[in-house]
């Protein structure tokens, strides 16, 4: 714990006898006033400088020899700062243990006459902090609880199958004299110039674009719905002033294209060649796997569903007062993010100051209640979060920087907020199975369409 208002070299720690008086006992507040007077600071000096004398060498002096005097002189200073911080330290861990307080945030602690204070003087500290609240017990065997169950009926699966033959999709062509059509394929020819002098890149062969497929710059695509096998088109766009090459940025280029063919997307047929596609066997193969996967997605999603259900019994079990900083704090980063929501097209923190509003802040007081009620049911029941899981989690994390991955993980090693922020969840996910193997739970089996009405009515609350 650093001490502020005070230079690096007279911080100091509680660690040594000294006088702590309470000054604010209101709700989660607490507030105390130490003295450690010139003399245990200067005590705790002479142990230091003893304790080191023997390894200390100086010119002009055996090792182990330099005299007291010189050594106070040389490295009294530093000592002293190292005494100071060791106090601190060490009287902060006594108070919490004797007192059993745990601190909401990091306690805010300040030397009274901070850069006035010289050697020789007493030093005089206040601390103060939001103490945790005593959760009270819960009795979990006495929750119930409905757990939604959706099975994969032949429509799910049709369905699903339909939708992967859409993505496996073939273009074939379309009569002559037909018109392209947006999703349609164009192979075309095309020169790309910019003042009448074509540029590197800018041209292609045989190429096959997909009308409104975003593959060209915007603008291009458009321009070719409606043209037809045989047909000769120029095609004028205007690059993005952001564009990559900088000869091309913000430049009006106009294409010649020459359209050879126009084809319509087919999907492909559900059968054994398909399923092969997606790595089965055969076409019953697929459908065991497309089985498999859409139950665990509704298994997930009702797990979603149970889990707030769990919330909200919880939430009405328990009330204890809350500390302050953290709904504060809470608060304002649902209203936050939710502001970010509503404005996408702004990254950042240049925006005006976010107030949080009533709704901001009941939400951010469910948020912190059930927040310290799963922290202390997760530490009686001994939750941990085992290695191979936080390795799990930086593993998911990090594919979303592909190329970047070790990069990722090294980051991650170094950055303790970072990992806390990995950690969280999966803890919370440990409490919730935890409480749920407690809790009575009935399963009651419901259609696709029950459970994600269930899973949308999460959304609105």
């Amino acid at each position: 714990m650093t001490v502020r208002g005070v230079s690096p070299a007279h911080r100091y720690l509680w660690g040594i006898l000294m006088q702590v008086t309470e000054t604010l006992n209101e709700g989660l507040k607490r507030g105390y006033n130490i003295v450690v007077t010139a003399a245990e600071l200067d005590d705790k000096v002479k142990e230091k400088l003893v304790e080191a004398q023997p390894e200390i060498e100086m010119k002009g002096f055996r090792k182990g020899k330099v005299p007291m005097p010189i050594l106070r002189k040389q490295f009294g200073e530093r000592l002293l700062g190292e005494a100071m911080q060791e106090a601190v330290d060490g009287a902060m861990n006594k108070h919490f243990e004797d007192s059993g307080d745990r601190p909401a945030l990091q306690p805010k602690v300040e030397m009274k006459n901070g850069e006035e204070w010289k050697p020789g003087s007493d030093v005089e500290v206040e601390m103060s902090y939001e103490a945790l609240p005593e959760i009270p017990e819960v009795e979990l065997k006495g929750i119930k609880l409905e757990k939604l169950v959706v099975k994969a009926d032949d429509a799910a699966v049709d369905e699903a199958l339909a939708n992967l033959a859409e993505t496996a999709q073939d273009f074939k062509a379309r009569r002559k004299g037909s018109k392209a059509k947006d999703g349609d394929q164009v192979v075309m020819d095309f020169v790309g110039r910019i003042d009448g002098e074509a540029f590197d890149g800018g041209a292609g062969e045989d190429f096959p674009l997909v009308l409104g497929s975003g593959q060209f710059i915007p603008g291009f695509e458009e321009q070719l719905v409606g043209v037809k096998a045989e047909e000769e088109k120029d095609v004028t766009v205007n690059f993005p002033e952001e564009y990559g090459a900088e000869n091309l940025a913000g430049k009006e280029a106009v294409f010649s294209c020459t359209i050879k063919e126009v084809k319509e997307p087919v999907a492909a047929e559900i059968n054994d060649e398909l399923a092969q596609k997606f790595g089965a066997e055969d076409l019953a193969g697929l459908k065991g796997q497309v089985s498999e996967r859409l139950e665990a997605e509704y298994a997930g999603a009702a797990r979603a569903v149970t889990k707030r259900a769990l919330l909200d019994e919880l939430d009405k079990l328990v009330s204890f007062d809350l500390p302050p900083s953290l709904v504060e704090a809470e608060a304002g980063q649902i209203a936050h993010q939710l502001w970010h929501e509503e404005n996408p097209e702004v990254e950042g923190h240049d925006h005006p100051e976010i107030e949080p509003t009533d709704e901001h802040n009941t939400l951010a007081e469910r948020r912190v209640r059930l927040g310290l009620l799963l922290a202390e049911l997760g530490q009686k029941a001994e939750v941990e979060v085992t290695d191979a899981e936080m390795t799990q989690a930086i593993m998911n994390q990090a594919r979303q920087y592909p190329g970047q991955e070790r990069q990722f993980f090294e980051f991650v090693q170094q950055n303790a907020q970072m990992q806390q922020q990995l950690r969280a969840p999966i803890f919370e996910d440990k409490v919730v199975d935890y409480v749920l193997e407690l809790a009575e739970v009935s399963e009651k089996e419901v259609d696709k369409d029950a459970l994600e009405k269930a899973v949308e009515s999460l959304d609105d609350e």
